[in-house]
């Protein structure tokens, strides 16, 4: 996007939020059974934590860190609410909800460095929640799967202990390369209206242009993903970023690192939010079935 473009702060970000909310209020709701605000709040430094523990799980459980989509800018913690309360209960995990710092406010890298300062707490203070500090997955969907993954790559280049598990769902991972150039041929009209709206949520989020090629802007494009966890990695057919979310789960593979990568068919960006309801439904289950898995408690003989 050519910077003259670019919109800023006094671009009215208010305004944007506004429809972006009012556009999501007329949106179905997939897994409309699942119960809303079963969440406890707790005050950690840096943070107001929304935290869902398992009903019936195992007395000191894993904990899954999950980051809401919103293209950098938009979204809260609200957004993943009954969704949280489905991985904690199904997933026997305590599930740590975050409402972290959005764009134009706080551009890149702040969500990172704040996602990685939780994951540090939660490894030596875990317990204040009633979780195990040994056993962390992170994850997200659409750019908290961004966030998730540029998290896992900055703790692994300090030398810090990864995670157990990273979820990266349909997220933006090639900040580098303009939306509009992500286009395939014969594109459908929520194709295209992403890459649109894409490439102001980029504007807004990157300080410039050239901190897309960045690695923690554009996990795809790291030269090294050997430090990475065991990673599910969920693709939509139909959406836009499809493409790169399929690259990062080949390089991640071809590094050395677990991957399960699944491609949803018939399915576009958001789909577990918003359906095709069969869909969303195994998408969910699958996200909980890794978490399950990775965050077992072998000395308990839990297994994976």
């Amino acid at each position: 996007m050519h910077p003259e473009a670019q919109p800023t702060i006094e671009d009215d970000i208010a305004t944007f939020r506004k429809g972006a909310r009012e556009h999501a209020r007329r949106q179905p709701r997939a897994l409309p059974h699942l119960p809303l605000g079963t969440y406890e709040q707790v005050s950690v430094p840096g943070h107001q934590l929304m935290v869902y523990r398992p009903a019936g799980g195992p007395e000191v459980p894993g904990v899954f860190v999950n980051l809401h989509g919103g293209g950098f800018v938009l979204g809260d913690w609200q957004d993943d609410d009954p969704y949280c309360r489905y991985l904690a209960d199904v997933a026997g995990c305590v599930v740590v909800n975050v409402d972290y710092v959005l764009a134009p406010e706080h551009r890149f890298p702040a969500a990172v460095h704040q996602t990685a300062a939780l994951l540090a707490w939660l490894r030596t203070d875990a317990s204040t929640i009633g979780a195990d500090g040994t056993r962390i997955a992170v994850g997200g969907h659409s750019a908290g799967g961004n966030l998730s993954a540029a998290a896992c790559l900055l703790a692994a280049r300090h030398g810090e202990p990864r995670p157990r598990g990273l979820i990266v769902d349909y997220a933006p991972l090639d900040l580098a390369t303009p939306p509009s150039e992500k286009l395939a041929d014969g594109a459908g009209p929520d194709a295209t209206g992403l890459a649109s709206v894409g490439a102001r949520f980029n504007a807004w989020y990157l300080p410039t242009a050239a901190d897309g090629s960045d690695e923690l802007a554009s996990p795809v494009l790291a030269r090294d993903l050997s430090g990475l966890p065991p990673t599910l990695v969920i693709t939509a057919e139909h959406d836009l970023l499809r493409a790169e979310g399929d690259l990062f789960a080949a390089r991640v593979r071809a590094s050395g690192v677990d991957v399960e990568h699944v491609v949803v068919p018939d399915s576009g960006h958001a789909f577990t939010h918003v359906g095709p309801e069969e869909h969303a439904v195994a998408a969910w289950a699958r996200m909980a079935d890794f978490l399950r898995s990775v965050l077992a408690d072998e000395r308990a003989g839990e297994r994976p």
